[in-house]
């Protein structure tokens, strides 16, 4: 019983096992990811056009959430810089009337995420992230940093953010430069330095810089009277415990939200399973995407429900997690229960933190984002695949988040179409010294083409969208084929099944070819795959010994089991009209 429920409920696994020696370990862990998030949940909070308070209330349900729920010993699940852009580019596209019905809205979406999280991992749909491919994906959080260290830097410099996309934001930006805050532009300059300089110093990578930089803004902040000088500060953050929200949405607006809470969906478990999968490679264990997908469903449920951020998992806030020695899942809801501190008692330290230190926190946490190095090697490796994370980064920042996102998901899918729809097949030849053995005619120069037999394998398996264009290719390879070929062998081995397009496919090509006096045999034919074709077209019994074209069923094939007794069957049908028994291999 306790075995069924711990593949829903993990914890019911770990738990039992937990060993006290651990606790120190994780105790460290969990007050060090605590010291990076307060600052980062703040931050990202005014990333989303939400409260400063939005950002912690997220850690009170995502860590702990993730933690009970979740398969991957070391993932972080918190607020996101990504998903906290997603929320307010969809959010501001309704044009709230309010703080309240933005808030509303925001939580509404988050919530929404959740239940299509909680769905698609009880569909088993863990497999959806396969179709955004790596450069789409490195192309479009790549933009999305760009969007972000943009649309920050007004607060760095005390200006109003200008209108339009992120090319005319920086326009605006650059034109009235003359009208900044020189006094708001030091305070965050020396943040910004201070917070890359925990990051370059060796020394200083184990201190929690975030913190440090937050605590030393609200000391200088309130020592020298900041808000005096033209700088802006958060002002007061609501302690206690937050009031619950609803999915309170009207049927206009979930149907607007629903595709962008779809894609914001795809982007968090995008970035959190590749965060999971880099450390259970690490410690070899395995993940289970379904379980996980439930997982971050429940922890974007509770922080919509409590107001908070849409909830995803870091590499880098899970790297910081490993870095400071967790053993178990036990450090995120460690930090859990002292963000429940923070939100009970420690709220007030936080009126008088300049937004230009809240700025330079973002810009920091996105600048980890471009990786400029990555899209070199892409265009190293593969020039096409460079230009698609190009273009999805451009349509990020020409367009918006959502419609670069919408042009990634597309070009992924596109993509996917025109590489399924190609024909991919190897031209077969015997082994110059391995008997029985075949290889590609292609790519080994000793492979010997077998006279008046082609022998064709598909490297891919066939399907509805190749299915024509591999007749197609093969009828003209039949064609143009000198010395002139009298049977045709499709190696089947890739095929487990075959669908009813494909299998027509198969029907025609062995008609038309039937008509051209050219046999057609199919080998390593499985048991599901034969069983298909066997609605189509029944291979010749042993008792059909007609020639091709000319006795039996018309446009009929036969099925072998091997790949040598259909090459043996060919050889010895160009000689006489005796034929060996066929048989549908399994």
């Amino acid at each position: 019983m306790r075995g069924g429920l711990a593949r829903f409920v993990p914890a019911l696994s770990w738990v039992p096992r937990y060993q006290r020696s651990w606790l120190t370990r994780d105790a460290i862990a969990g007050f060090t990811i605590w010291g990076l998030l307060i600052p980062e949940g703040i931050a990202y909070a005014s990333l989303a056009g939400l409260p400063p308070q939005a950002g912690l209330y997220t850690l009170l349900a995502s860590l702990a959430l993730y933690a009970l729920f979740g398969t991957s010993k070391q993932l972080v699940v918190a607020g996101t810089s990504a998903s906290a852009v997603l929320v307010y580019s969809a959010v501001t596209a309704l044009h709230p009337s309010g703080a309240a019905a933005y808030s509303s809205l925001a939580a509404g979406m988050i919530i929404l995420t959740g239940i299509l999280f909680l769905c698609s991992g009880l569909f088993r749909l863990g497999f959806v992230t396969q179709f955004l491919s790596v450069p789409v994906m490195e192309g479009f959080v790549f933009g999305l940093a760009i969007f972000v260290m943009v649309g920050q830097l007004p607060k760095l410099f005390g200006l109003k953010k200008g209108p339009g996309d992120t090319i005319r934001q920086f326009v605006h930006l650059v034109a009235h430069l003359g009208s900044a805050s020189w006094t708001t532009f030091a305070v965050g300059a020396v943040a910004l330095v201070l917070l890359f300089t925990f990051d370059r110093v060796r020394r200083l990578r184990r201190v929690p810089g975030g913190l440090v930089v937050l605590a030393a803004g609200i000391v200088f902040s309130w020592a020298l009277n900041l808000d005096a000088h033209g700088v802006d500060t958060v002002g007061k953050v609501p302690a206690g415990l937050p009031s619950l929200h609803g999915l309170d949405l009207s049927v206009h607006d979930l149907w607007v939200l629903l595709p962008s809470a779809a894609g914001m969906m795809l982007v968090i478990f995008s970035e959190a399973l590749g965060a999971a999968q880099t450390f259970a490679d690490k410690y070899g264990y395995q993940l289970d995407p379904n379980q996980d997908m439930i997982a971050l469903g429940l922890a974007n449920l509770g922080s919509g429900l409590l107001g908070g951020l849409a909830a995803g998992g870091s590499l880098s806030q899970s790297a910081v997690n490993d870095g400071a020695g967790a053993k178990s899942e036990l450090s995120p809801v460690i930090a859990a229960a002292l963000s429940l501190v923070t939100v009970l008692a420690l709220t007030p330290l936080f009126t008088d933190l300049p937004e230009a230190v809240l700025a330079a926190m973002i810009i920091h946490a996105v600048s980890h984002l471009m990786k400029v190095a990555e899209m070199r090697r892409f265009y190293q490796l593969r020039r096409r695949d460079f230009w698609l994370g190009m273009i999805t980064l451009l349509g990020v920042i020409v367009l918006d988040v959502l419609p670069g996102l919408l042009i990634g998901v597309i070009l992924s899918i596109l993509v996917l179409a025109f590489m399924a729809s190609r024909p991919v097949f190897s031209l077969l030849g015997t082994h110059p010294t391995v008997p029985g053995g075949y290889e590609d005619i292609k790519r080994h120069d000793d492979a010997q083409p077998i006279p008046g037999i082609m022998i064709i394998r598909p490297d891919a398996p066939l399907f509805y969208a190749n299915a024509q264009p591999l007749r197609d290719t093969v009828t003209e390879l039949v064609n143009s084929a000198d010395p002139p070929v009298h049977t045709l062998i499709l190696d089947l081995d890739a095929n487990d099944n075959l669908d009813i397009t494909s299998s027509e496919a198969v029907e025609k090509l062995a008609g038309v070819l039937s008509g051209q006096h050219v046999r057609v045999a199919l080998a390593h034919v499985h048991a599901p795959a034969g069983e298909m074709l066997s609605h189509f077209k029944p291979a010749r019994d042993a008792q059909d010994t007609g020639a091709a074209g000319d006795a039996g069923v018309p446009g009929g094939w036969r099925a072998f089991p091997t790949l040598d007794s259909a090459v043996s069957w060919a050889r010895g049908s160009s000689r006489t009209d005796d034929a060996p028994e066929a048989q549908v291999g399994g």
